[in-house]
């Protein structure tokens, strides 16, 4: 390419007038010259650069994945230009948006790993229990779930009127808690549920061995099902918080050719941590086959175990979050370091 020497990530990479084509969006560096005289560009803490007399654009230059930015270098000898040989430099500067957030996206999963254990295994319990409500009147094991929904309804006003105001107060956010600290709280509460659902069924399996009832699997015994509230009450705490903050954050930082994209980005995080749920089932039972866990028998297995699982994973998972959640620098902050306003255009500049 004319004026710049070297392998193409490379003269990206460094200064002058590659930067200030990979934010405006133009292919051709020559014609950039000749119609606008720009400075070397300015970059903020290696997350973003500018050209130093810019104050609208269309996308800001991430200085990352730069091994990304040779799509959008023509080859001499390519006759046919079309999409699939050549990128818009506006968007390889989404598609490295969208990279930026692929970390967080993955230590969502396992939110959601967690929060199908309350309709399958939970609900097995439940139907060892005493689900007596008065002498005659009994709840069905399914059922359980409607504390999902309370604690839902429980917590939002709580977040509203409670915890906004504090945040506001000492982290100086106008909006209470950011969408990654509604993740994080949101997975502390996954982790709480798993330590909370490992106890209950450990005093389920007392009560059962106290009665002489181990045997028999569909024996009810003599332990209140509300011992189970506490996990579904987490988890649906948790639910609140990290639903929210996940959505929040997704259509915040898409880009905005690609906000549609945030949705199934939420979405897909849900239906991987249920797949992720069955994959783990699959993996206890074949490695712990002499003495299973997850026996037809619930008396005769160890699903604490597999509770204490999970929370490991939890935890070492919340530990992963918060590595990424450290190294995320969110778009707005961005553009505000860099002084610089984020002109959203309908189509991208190609010249």
């Amino acid at each position: 390419m004319p004026g710049l020497q070297g392998p193409p990530s490379r003269a990206l990479q460094n200064w002058g007038w590659a930067s200030a084509a990979m934010i405006l969006g133009y292919h051709n560096l020559d014609h950039l010259n000749r119609i606008t005289k720009l400075r070397p560009p300015k970059c903020v803490n290696d997350t973003g650069c500018v050209p130093a007399n810019s104050k609208q654009l269309t996308v800001l230059y991430l200085a990352m994945y730069i091994f990304l930015d040779g799509a959008a270098i023509k080859n001499p000898e390519t006759t046919v230009i079309n999409k699939w040989n050549l990128s818009t430099l506006t968007d390889v500067e989404e598609v490295k948006m969208v990279l930026r957030m692929l970390p967080i996206w993955a230590t969502t999963i396992m939110f959601w790993t967690v929060y199908a254990q309350m309709t399958t295994f939970s609900v097995s319990q439940a139907t060892t229990m005493d689900r007596h409500i008065g002498k005659s009147f009994q709840i069905q094991p399914a059922s359980l779930t409607v504390f999902f929904v309370s604690s839902i309804l429980l917590t939002v006003p709580v977040y509203d009127r409670l915890i906004v105001p504090i945040a506001k107060k000492f982290l100086k956010n106008p909006h209470g808690l950011t969408p990654l600290q509604r993740i994080a709280v949101g997975l502390v509460f996954s982790i709480v549920a798993m330590i909370a659902a490992a106890l209950c069924e450990l005093k389920r399996l007392r009560a059962a061995r106290s009665h002489g009832l181990t045997n028999d699997p569909t024996a009810e015994i003599p332990l209140s099902v509300f011992w189970l509230v506490p996990q579904f009450f987490f988890v649906g705490s948790g639910e609140a918080f990290t639903y929210i903050g996940q959505l929040d954050f997704f259509l915040r930082e898409c880009p905005k050719g690609m906000k549609t994209m945030s949705t199934g980005l939420f979405l897909s995080t849900l239906s991987l941590g249920f797949f992720f749920s069955s994959l783990l089932v699959t993996i206890v039972h074949k490695v712990t086959a002499n003495k299973p866990w997850l026996a037809d028998n619930l008396n005769h297995g160890k699903l604490y175990d597999f509770y204490w699982l999970l929370a490991t994973f939890s935890a070492l998972n919340f530990v992963i979050f918060l590595a990424c959640a450290k190294w995320y620098v969110y778009k707005d902050k961005r553009l505000a370091e860099a002084g610089v306003e984020l002109e959203e255009l309908d189509e991208p500049a190609m010249h």
